[in-house]
């Protein structure tokens, strides 16, 4: 057996050209604001990536870079001006933020209804109790990843690596609306590989590369990797050992091209939706 790709170039294609379809039918064209503190290499790199893309859907991005010295008053200033402009409709707060400004109160202060992130606790919390509100960009884009090859979680069980609130503990919460028996692993499991060899939908997420090998998968498993590292060469890799891993498995997603286009696709698609409320046509 050799395991099918998971195009995830071609899938969230597929979700862009759905939202410059409805992006030209606006009354008014989307804006999403990105800020930045500091000059962290990766994150300019994925700013850029975002901007580039909303460009090609038809939002209007801007990028809001503050000096590595920003104060956390002078960043919750910024982003509250935002919360007030009827003209934005999306607040991206690039992570990690510098060592003396708490993540936490950041991500709090943007209002809920502009938190095309997800990471508000507003709606985290709507995620966990209805479902509501606007899903992390990441999990969301694994969702459809699934739909896309036409799998259904429904009384299957997912295995995740990594418990973190970007990835693991959202994806847990979708993966349990969509009918599926869920088991959260992390770095203090013991024994991990009994619980991945259960897995019909395996998760990684676990920051280590090619961390997951062969014998940790169980035949004919869906694997998706979220793992964005480098290997002993400086090559992109992610948390599964691809090469041998896809002789098990039935699906598997590629680094890169698997879940990284997603995550950009569902910000376009999040920042879609608020647009649309804000203009009442949701």
């Amino acid at each position: 057996m050799t395991a099918q790709i998971i195009d995830g170039k071609r899938i969230a294609q597929g979700i862009r050209q759905y939202t410059k379809d409805k992006v030209n039918k606006l009354l008014r064209v989307p804006k999403l604001v990105v800020i930045q503190v500091g000059e962290n290499p990766a994150s300019t790199v994925y700013i850029r990536n975002k901007i580039r893309a909303c460009n090609e859907v038809g939002i209007t991005s801007y990028e809001l870079r503050l000096p590595q010295t920003c104060s956390e008053a002078n960043l919750l200033e910024a982003i509250r001006s935002l919360n007030e402009d009827p003209t934005v409709d999306g607040i991206l707060v690039q992570l990690p933020l510098p060592s003396h400004i708490q993540s936490g109160p950041i991500l709090e202060a943007i209002h809920p209804e502009k938190d095309v992130d997800g990471f508000h606790i507003y709606n985290t919390g709507k995620l966990v109790t209805t479902g509501g509100g606007f899903k992390p960009c990441t999990p969301a884009g694994i969702i459809e990843l699934l739909n896309a090859i036409g799998y259904s979680l429904e009384g299957k069980h997912a295995v995740i690596l990594g418990r973190s609130n970007i990835v693991g503990k959202p994806l847990a919460m979708l993966m349990l609306q969509e009918n599926a028996t869920v088991t959260m692993t992390h770095s203090h499991t013991p024994n991990l590989s009994y619980y991945t060899k259960q897995a019909d939908v395996l998760v990684a997420a676990i920051g280590r590369a090619k961390f997951v090998k062969a014998d940790m998968v169980k035949k004919g498993a869906i694997v998706i990797d979220v793992g964005t590292n480098r290997d002993e060469n400086g090559k992109l890799c992610g948390d599964v050992d691809t090469d041998a891993v896809k002789e098990v498995a039935s699906w598997i997603t590629p680094v890169p091209g698997g879940v990284g286009p997603m995550t950009i696709a569902m910000l376009l698609h999040n920042t879609l939706l608020s647009a649309q409320k804000r203009q009442g046509i949701l």
